[in-house]
């Protein structure tokens, strides 16, 4: 009979937290891939201004979902 000293909850808080990782990475990568794009675009000024700000909102709307996920990854605590 297998015994587990761990309680149920921590085992799924851990794959929980490892794939918030994960995505944080994913989405960290495609904000700098949006940060390049948008980059590459204005220097060659053919871009039109909607394309622009569209993937302006795009990496703005990203890097809001960054802060939500650092947030629950890494708790601001009061000492």
């Amino acid at each position: 009979m297998k015994d587990d000293s761990k309680p149920m909850s921590n085992s799924y808080e851990m794959k929980h937290e490892d794939v918030l990782r994960v995505e944080l990475e994913v989405m960290r990568r495609e904000h700098r891939d949006l940060d390049e794009a948008i980059t590459a675009l204005e220097a060659e000024g053919r871009a039109d201004v909607l394309t622009i700000r569209r993937l302006k909102k795009q990496k703005l709307l990203l890097k809001d979902k960054i802060a939500r996920i650092e947030d629950v990854l890494l708790p601001d605590i009061i000492a």
